[in-house]
């Protein structure tokens, strides 16, 4: 791969000689102007808006516009006086746990090649340290006119780095954000937790541009005269359109499970549920769960009746039996109450039958 730019990675004292090479490429299609009525190309020329004329490229120079318009030249020997310490150089200045990085600030990519034998050793040593850190080393870079801010992370056995905006560079995202106050409820997310577990994963690599491939097919197609203009496929305009949501995400669910041969797209959808302390269960699916439901909630109801009956039951029994006692107790209290009564009466009889006699002899 050709390098677009040669300098060095400065780390601490160790400077280690790379080549820069892009990471990426566009398959993007692009189209040229042409004239509608013959087919000919579209050019721009660049002309001078003082004298009118055309102007070749190594005629063509930079300059900074003022705010009342009024150009001032730039040259590039200019821009390389200017005291910048990266302008051949990747100084790394810290490194940092990669999910602090926000993947807004994401920008370019690039691969960094060793330049020559003498730095692969210190090239190794830095993929190695990154590697065992299990962090990023951000850096400062200068590039194409200006100096930027990148992130080298390891990939596979290469360094690369990411070109990154700088913070201020990052938009406030305000009234970006759906004005007033929207709940959602437990179903909902439970529904849209069931929809991402049913779609799972993606092979990233299985992923392709189907829109690039149709274009360049009609395009080779023209090209031979084959071409065949396909029926326009109605698409329904997008928005202002309002729908249930459970139901859209129960046909989600039910689409995504059909389409990986799970089951059939009428299937009955089941979503993922949080543990909640003593729930009752919720019924999402069909008459046949609210039947469910209904069913063994009615049979809990009879248990909870049956078991109320059983202890009062249980309660009466025990309050007869105390009755009971109780008026044994009585009975037998009752009881020896006479029979000391009738002993007492036997004592008195006796004690007057021995009091008679001596009367009568005094008598």
């Amino acid at each position: 791969m050709r390098s677009i730019w040669n300098g060095a990675i400065s780390f601490g004292l160790v400077s280690i000689p790379i080549k820069l090479v892009n990471a990426t490429e566009s398959h993007s299609i692009s189209f040229r102007q042409i004239h509608l009525s013959d087919g000919g190309r579209i050019r721009y020329r660049k002309v001078c808006e003082l004298d009118g004329e055309e102007v070749a490229t190594a005629e063509i120079g930079k300059g900074f516009e003022e705010a009342d318009g009024s150009i001032i030249p730039i040259t590039d020997e200019d821009l390389a006086q200017l005291p910048i310490a990266t302008a051949k150089t990747i100084e790394i200045v810290s490194f940092v746990p990669a999910d602090e990085i926000d993947p807004l600030q994401m920008d370019a990519a690039y691969y960094l090649a060793a330049n020559g034998p003498t730095a692969a050793k210190p090239y190794t040593l830095l993929r190695e340290a990154l590697k065992r850190s299990r962090k990023v080393a951000i850096a400062k870079y200068a590039l194409r006119g200006r100096e930027r801010l990148g992130m080298l992370r390891v990939v596979d056995d290469v360094i690369a780095m990411h070109g990154l905006l700088w913070p201020d560079e990052i938009r406030v995202p305000e009234g970006v954000a759906p004005e007033g106050k929207v709940s959602v409820r437990e179903a909902e997310l439970d529904l849209a937790d069931a929809l991402m577990a049913t779609l799972g994963e993606v092979e990233m690599d299985s992923l392709t541009d189907e829109y690039r491939e149709a274009v360049e097919a009609m395009v080779s197609a023209k090209s031979e005269g084959a071409f065949e203009p396909a029926a326009q496929a109605e698409v329904e305009p997008a928005g202002g359109k309002v729908i249930d949501l459970m139901a859209a995400l129960e046909k989600s669910v039910s689409a995504a499970k059909a389409a990986r041969g799970e089951a059939g797209p009428e299937a009955e959808v089941t979503p993922i549920r949080r543990k909640t302390a003593a729930a009752a269960p919720k019924a999402v699916g069909g008459k046949k769960s609210t039947a469910a439901t209904k069913k063994a909630a009615a049979s809990g109801t009879k248990k909870t009746a049956s078991a109320k009956s059983t202890s009062a039951k249980s309660a009466a029994d025990r309050s007869t039996a105390t009755k009971s006692t109780a008026t044994k107790s009585t009975a037998t209290k009752s009881t020896a109450k006479s029979a000391s009564k009738a002993a007492s009466a036997k004592k008195t009889a006796a004690a007057t039958k021995k009091a008679a006699p001596r009367k009568r002899a005094s008598a």
